[in-house]
C-alpha cells in the first residue's frame, strides 16, 4: 500500500501522478517527450534504457512497465530486452547501443563518472549529440522516477500479464493520459514527428 492516500488504488506511477494533478500533467508530458519524442533513437532505444536504469535501480514497477514497453517497441522481443537487463555487454545489441548503455549506466550510479572517453565511444559507435543527450536524460529521469515510485511504495502488481498490458499501452498510447484510466488522454500538442 502506497505511504500516501491515492485517488484510486491505481498501480505505480499513475496512482501517484493522480494525487497531485499539477504535478502529473507535467510529469506526463515529460515522460512523452523523452520516450516518443523527436529523437535519433528508436522509441525502442529509449524504453530500453528505461528498462535497464529501472532494473540497475531495483525499482520492481517501472523495470517491469518498462520492460513491457521496451519488449513491444522492439517487435515483442522480451528475450532481448531480459538480456540487455542481465548484461548488456553480451546482449544481441549493436555497438551503438551498447556504449549509449554503459553510459545510462554511469548516469544511474554517479552521473559525474561520465568521461568524454564515454562520449567519444558512443560517438565512434554512431551516436550523435542527441543521442548521448537523450540516453543522459531518460536515464536521470528514470532514476527520478523510480526513487519516486519506490519512495512512496506505489502499487506494484505481481500479475506479469498486467505488466504486459501497460507496457502495450505505453508503446502504443503513449504517456499522455491522466485519471483513472488511458482512456482520458491529456489536450496537448503530440511531439513533432
Amino acid at each position: 500500500m502506497p505511504y500516501i492516500t491515492v485517488p484510486e488504488p491505481i498501480p505505480g506511477i499513475r496512482g501517484l501522478l493522480n494525487f497531485k494533478p499539477e504535478i502529473g500533467r507535467p510529469f506526463s508530458e515529460l515522460a512523452e517527450q523523452l520516450l516518443r519524442g523527436r529523437s535519433s533513437l528508436t522509441q525502442g532505444e529509449r524504453e530500453l534504457i528505461a528498462a535497464y536504469v529501472s532494473s540497475l535501480n531495483q525499482c520492481r514497477y517501472c523495470t517491469g512497465a518498462h520492460t513491457a514497453a521496451a519488449a513491444h517497441c522492439l517487435n515483442g522481443d522480451y528475450g532481448l530486452v531480459e538480456a540487455v537487463k542481465l548484461d548488456p555487454e553480451t546482449a544481441a545489441l549493436d555497438d551503438k547501443m551498447r556504449a549509449l548503455l554503459r553510459i545510462a549506466a554511469k548516469v544511474q550510479a554517479d552521473a559525474r563518472t561520465v568521461t568524454a572517453e564515454d562520449v567519444a565511444a558512443a560517438r565512434e559507435a554512431g551516436a550523435d549529440d542527441e543521442a548521448v543527450h537523450d540516453t543522459v536524460l531518460v536515464a536521470a529521469a528514470f532514476c527520478m522516477a523510480n526513487r519516486y515510485v519506490d519512495g512512496l511504495a506505489a502499487i506494484v502488481p505481481d500479475e506479469p500479464e498486467v505488466f504486459d498490458q501497460h507496457g502495450w499501452s505505453l508503446a502504443n498510447k503513449g504517456y499522455l493520459w491522466f485519471g483513472p484510466s488511458a482512456e482520458e488522454p491529456l489536450e496537448v500538442t503530440p511531439p513533432a514527428a
